[in-house]
């Protein structure tokens, strides 16, 4: 088989546990809270991505240490999986997982936007068009299609769901210039997030009522969401020819999601959800596909 067969196999099976996560983050919050949910399955991510690094031969890069490497890390642990999380955890209890995944994929916008002030970068009017395109998504989705009535259906969640996009991509930006191993940078991450879960969920009264269903949700969540689809995802980028050939598996994502919204949480899809997810993958689509044929205009110019 070659390598680009091999590629998209990888690139499909981790967008298809992607797809899954919505209906494993809502099924799993009936039975936990939010703190139960995100201090579990960080547990179990942290297992993973230290087996992951194990096996892949890369331990003997967590020894020797310098302080910045450990302080980055605290840093980004309390970016994620600790704030990101709880955020995300948060919405998705307040709203309808069709609502919730949609809003958060937002992120990749957000990142133009933050990127502008953090990365001196500058906002082109392909930004701005997407922009406007994708957070039309977002209103579409957040009245359930009733657009003059200018009532979210539920505010906080809404917001709660926006303002995890920031998180998300602060987390990213201040991980543009990091020399560690990505696979070793994410164990530590998520071993330093999980202290910081930790003490909330000991010194807050969270260590109770534990359901088996919970700790499965949780158990998937640390394995897949957390874990795995970092090695799935690095594999297919490694083994396809073009990164491009395999990130435009990403737009699929959302709308599989939606499938599985259905038929596991019970949830009935609603016609402005899937609007909205439209407009914000169009808008998401315009930047991606637009700007690299700018830039590449500019460079042979």
């Amino acid at each position: 088989m070659r390598d680009q067969s091999k590629a998209y196999i990888f690139g499909l099976a981790t967008v298809l546990i992607w797809s899954t996560v919505a209906s494993a983050f809502k099924l799993s919050l009936r039975h936990l809270d939010v703190v139960q949910l995100l201090f579990l399955s960080s547990v179990v991510s942290v297992a993973v991505l230290f087996v992951v690094i194990l096996l892949q031969g890369r331990l003997d890069q967590l020894r020797g240490l310098s302080t910045r490497d450990v302080g980055l890390s605290l840093f980004l642990g309390f970016l994620n999986p600790f704030a990101y999380y709880l955020v995300l955890f948060k919405a998705y209890d307040l709203l309808p997982a069709q609502e919730a995944q949609p809003l958060n994929y937002t992120w990749a916008i957000t990142l133009s936007l933050l990127s502008v002030p953090l990365l001196k970068q500058r906002l082109r009017l392909v930004d701005l068009a997407a922009l406007l395109i994708s957070y039309s998504g977002v209103y579409v989705i957040s009245t359930r299609g009733e657009l003059g009535a200018m009532s979210f259906s539920n505010p906080e969640g809404v917001a709660l769901a926006l303002g995890s996009t920031i998180i998300w991509a602060l987390y990213w930006i201040y991980n543009t210039r990091d020399r560690l191993d990505p696979a070793c940078r994410l164990f530590l991450n998520f071993l330093f997030g999980t202290v910081l879960v930790g003490i909330v969920f000991f010194a807050g009264g969270h260590a109770h009522s534990l359901p088996l269903k919970g700790l499965l949700g949780a158990g998937y969540i640390g394995v897949f969401e957390m874990g795995i689809t970092f090695v799935l995802w690095s594999t297919a980028l490694k083994l396809s020819t073009s990164a491009a050939k395999v990130s435009i598996l990403i737009y699929l994502s959302p709308f599989t999601s939606l499938v599985f919204i259905h038929y596991l949480v019970g949830e009935v899809i609603l016609p402005s959800t899937i609007a909205g997810l439209i407009l914000i993958v169009v808008g998401i689509g315009v930047q991606h596909l637009i700007k690299p044929r700018e830039a590449a205009r500019e460079a042979e110019a």
